[in-house]
């Protein structure tokens, strides 16, 4: 059950990345970077959280809880 949910955040995280580098090919985000130097702030969050629910998600679904041997 946890890998199939890490499958499924890995999942998010992705379409969250493709997300973020499509906003920062928009004309709002060539915009902000002329006059602030920075992309927008819509643009920073879903990198950060595709980033994020990628780093979640394989941890999810390669690492197991609770495998220690006495």
């Amino acid at each position: 059950m946890r890998t199939f949910v890490g499958a499924g955040v890995i999942v998010v995280g992705v379409i969250l990345l493709i997300a973020g580098l499509n906003a920062s090919d928009s004309v709002a985000s060539r915009f902000s970077r002329l006059f602030t130097g920075s992309s927008t702030d819509k643009t920073i969050w879903l990198l950060i959280g595709g980033a994020f629910a990628l780093i979640v998600g394989a941890s999810m679904t390669f690492f197991r809880k609770g495998q220690r041997t006495q």
